[in-house]
């Protein structure tokens, strides 16, 4: 540690945006873009759509769809924090299982399922589960009401969440394809894919490829990412790989040696993200993309109660939340901005233009589209 390069606030978050796609939009495929990223939060369905307008040059709708359909990539049900995550197919396969005993941990003591199901073998259930959904893709509560029959006097919904836990899931489509809709259908790997999940559950190939997406970091972002615990000793074995630096707290921060460290002057565009998106979930220390919130108009902890939808930077850092208002009747979309402080003209202005990009990328069949600005009131 001694003699480490501090990294300070503002290298931080260039370096971490340089990796997420974000200082400029990147000119590569949805596919790569997808891998690089490792994972991305899909727990609303068309969530992936914007985080992936925001990152990639000409982006549009159809070539997610496309790679839906085609199963290159997949909606997996149970990843990153026991959430769901849009991944490659490849990656779910091999990912899935590194990650089995966060889902396992999240079961039993993290939702309330586990408890429901005390006394009884889960094992079996989730056997059941697997006869049951290897003769078609299920509904979680379709499992869960079959199970009942075996079963009977147990929970519905914990049985069927004992399964979509327990088991490698994905999501199948048309849920999540754009211009669609579907039910939550659930169905495993050999049937959606025809291929299984690996069964290497070292973690040290995604710590590597997370800082090539989200470093340099602390061990505790990297656990704060995936949820794994105890990492220190893995983190430790891969040191002959890594360079270190520290943060201005005296953190000892980890990264492969060829990750970008833009200059911290560098321009960051304004940018726009979903309700949910990796880029606010996957430190502990989220200074980086948070910033200096001392003079925000409301509390930063009642940023979603108020704001809610999804969010918005300047110069990189969190800034503000946006939502859309669709009249179809009229033809009409706006898009509603809340900044969180008050903005400059210059800030005003480039805020504006992006959001019209935005509305006219979710609400093309929109004749009239606008973007209007409401301010919270002071706290």
């Amino acid at each position: 540690m001694t003699g480490a390069r501090i990294l300070d606030r503002r290298t931080l978050n260039r370096a971490f945006l340089e990796r997420q796609l974000l200082l400029r939009r990147a000119a590569m495929p949805a596919e790569q873009a997808i891998a690089h990223l490792i994972a991305m939060q899909a727990q609303n369905p068309f969530d992936p759509y914007t985080a992936l307008w925001s990152r990639l040059e000409g982006f549009q709708p159809g070539e997610l769809a496309t790679l839906l359909e085609e199963r290159r990539v997949v909606r997996a049900v149970a990843m990153m924090r026991t959430t769901i995550h849009l991944l490659t197919a490849d990656d779910w396969l091999a990912l899935r299982p590194v990650l089995q005993v966060v889902q396992e941990r999240g079961f039993a003591v993290g939702s309330p399922f586990g408890k429901q199901l005390k006394g009884i073998d889960v094992d079996a259930v989730v056997a059941a589960g697997r006869a049951l959904l290897d003769e078609k893709p299920r509904s979680g509560n379709a499992i869960g009401k079959l199970l009942e029959k075996q079963w009977p006097g147990r929970d519905v919904a914990s049985l069927g969440y004992a399964v979509r836990y327990l088991l490698p899931l994905v999501q199948v489509t048309p849920r999540g394809v754009w211009g669609r809709s579907g039910q939550p259908m659930l169905a495993t790997a050999e049937h959606w894919l025809g291929r299984s999940v690996g069964t290497d559950t070292a973690p040290d190939g995604m710590i590597l490829r997370y800082l090539a997406a989200f470093g340099p970091a602390t061990v505790m972002d990297i656990q704060s990412w995936c949820w794994l615990t105890r990492l220190g000793p893995v983190v430790e074995r891969l040191r002959p790989q890594l360079r270190t630096f520290r943060d201005e707290q005296g953190r000892e921060l980890f990264d492969i040696p060829e990750g970008p460290i833009p200059d911290p002057d560098t321009p960051a565009p304004v940018r726009f993200f979903p309700t949910y998106d990796n880029l606010f979930l996957s430190h502990k220390d989220r200074d980086r993309i948070l910033g200096d919130m001392s003079d925000w108009l409301v509390e930063p902890d009642q940023f979603n109660t108020i704001f809610g939808g999804g969010s918005f930077t300047i110069d990189g850092f969190l800034a503000g939340g946006w939502r859309i208002e669709r009249d179809k009747r009229a033809g009409r979309a706006d898009i509603v901005l809340s900044p969180a402080r008050r903005l400059s003209v210059w800030e005003s202005t480039a805020v504006a233009d992006e959001a019209i990009g935005l509305v006219a990328f979710l609400a093309a069949d929109a004749a009239d589209r606008d973007a209007r600005v409401t301010l919270p009131d002071a706290h």
